[in-house]
């Protein structure tokens, strides 16, 4: 019987569970944020946030505790340096769970398991560099050139003002120049 046994055994025997544990912990102390399964980073957020916790008073006995849990010095030494000063006024709910979609391969629940004082957007207000360098959809492409037709346009007309039919004869030209693409996705397609 298992009465009273709630926790998720994610489908590993104890030795294999404790690891797989350990390495995630590790690797989301050193690099602050992961993506895994829900199931997962549920499990993980069980694991490390008592860590986090002990974290927060820096003796021996609590650094040995930690790293009986870790096994990695790196990590250890990253928890307690740079995660627990930051923490050290929160009183628990250090992690946050992000779901992102569904997995192409198997369509498991995908999410993002990260650190709450560690996303700048979260804590500062400000987007990362990340999104400011993302590409831009084909509709923007087409808004940017209609834009830049337009300033253009302007800059033609204060040389040259007898050419202004021409100037705005050139953007509707430009639209029927321009072929339409079918746009290719992987739907139905095994990989």
């Amino acid at each position: 019987m298992r009465h009273n046994k709630k926790f998720n055994h994610l489908g590993r025997q104890a030795g294999h569970r404790k690891a797989m544990l350990s390495n995630m912990a590790s690797s989301l102390v050193l690099h602050k944020r992961i993506e895994t399964t829900v199931a997962k980073a549920k499990a993980l957020r069980i694991f490390i946030e008592p860590l986090v916790t002990k974290s927060k008073e820096d003796t021996t006995h609590s650094r040995r505790v930690v790293f009986s849990y870790l096994k990695q010095k790196e990590a250890v030494t990253e928890l307690f340096r740079t995660i627990a000063p930051k923490i050290a006024n929160r009183p628990g709910g250090y992690t946050r769970i992000l779901k992102t979609g569904f997995r192409l391969g198997d369509a498991a629940d995908m999410c993002i398991i990260e650190f709450v004082d560690f996303n700048e957007a979260y804590t500062l207000g400000t987007l990362p560099t990340v999104e400011e360098n993302k590409p831009k959809t084909r509709r923007s492409r087409k808004s940017t050139k209609k834009t830049d037709a337009v300033e253009d346009a302007t800059v033609v007309e204060e040389k040259k003002p007898a050419k202004k039919a021409a100037v705005k004869a050139a953007p509707k030209a430009a639209k029927v120049a321009a072929p339409k693409v079918a746009k290719k996705t992987n739907v139905g397609k095994k990989m």
